[in-house]
């Protein structure tokens, strides 16, 4: 990342998309200095703690950490026309996410920061990789392990019976997607009885779920949540956090996505291409 910098627009109204700048070579890249201040942080210096974590979980993941952590010093106005040179850091998307992982969780700005860095980074990384039917399938098995692991969260919360998992999904369904409730997405996407919702949403929407189902095993585990109710209500909060962040991009809301073809169908594709070497795939019958 080169320190020869231009704003980026700022037409979004998200916080960190305002303070991202991009770099002569169409690189992009946020300030410490004005992240800290986003993030409600008054004294840079526990930030540069915060910065020290990130940079110790991406050198452990294998990262090289010049690639996302580029440290310079820079003039900043101190008035009557005198400058001041500061350290900064020169932070990647990704150095970003790991910041936001690492951050004051009881700041709700961090919690709007690790929905918007996972999901962006996320979508970067399948934009870059795959195509749709790859992303579909890879999305769709990670949320059918991960909504495992929320019913396991959850049902040490306090939601045991079946009925009242059904009501925690839909606390989470109706964050997300403007009070529609599992079944109302089923009928708005024109399903069949016996279809499953996520076995019909691209990768966009799939996304977004994917998101909405590990933050919400995250904030249970972490907030230690005891009680249906209260484990509802955390379930509907992050869902809608998650749908205020596609605003703020100028995304598609989840409910207006087109229906995808069967999951089923790309399966059975991806299966006649690897000439009959059938992958293991769990079963998804997790709505």
């Amino acid at each position: 990342m080169s320190n020869n910098v231009m704003r980026s627009n700022g037409g979004h109204e998200s916080p960190f998309e305002r303070i991202r700048r991009v770099n002569a070579s169409g690189a992009e890249f946020w300030s410490s200095r004005e992240f800290a201040q986003v993030l409600g942080y008054t004294d840079y210096r526990n930030f540069e703690q915060v910065i020290q974590k990130a940079r110790l979980a991406c050198f452990n993941s294998g990262q090289k950490m010049e690639d996302h952590f580029v440290d310079v010093t820079e003039m900043v106005d101190i008035g009557s026309g005198a400058q001041r040179a500061i350290r900064t850091v020169f932070l990647s998307r990704y150095a970003c996410y790991l910041i936001v992982q690492n951050a004051d969780p009881a700041k709700d700005i961090v919690a709007l920061g690790q929905t918007y860095f996972a999901v962006q980074t996320r979508r970067q990384e399948l934009a870059d990789t795959a195509t749709e039917d790859d992303r579909r399938l890879l999305l769709r098995r990670e949320l059918t392990l991960h909504n495992v692991k929320l019913a396991g969260v959850a049902k040490d919360a306090g939601v045991v019976a079946p009925v009242d998992y059904a009501i925690f999904q839909n606390h989470g369904y109706m964050g997300l997607y403007g009070g529609l409730t599992a079944e109302d997405i089923h009928a708005r996407k024109r399903l069949k009885r016996g279809q499953q919702i996520l076995d019909h949403m691209g990768s966009t929407e799939l996304a977004a779920n994917l998101f909405r189902a590990t933050q919400t095993e995250e904030k249970l585990r972490r907030d230690k949540v005891k009680g249906e109710e209260q484990a509802g209500r955390m379930h509907h909060e992050v869902g809608a956090k998650v749908r205020q962040t596609i605003r703020e991009l100028g995304g598609r809301m989840p409910e207006n996505l087109p229906t995808a073809g069967s999951i089923k169908a790309v399966e059975s594709k991806k299966r006649k291409t690897l000439k009959g070497k059938t992958p293991s795939r769990p079963e998804m019958n997790d709505r």
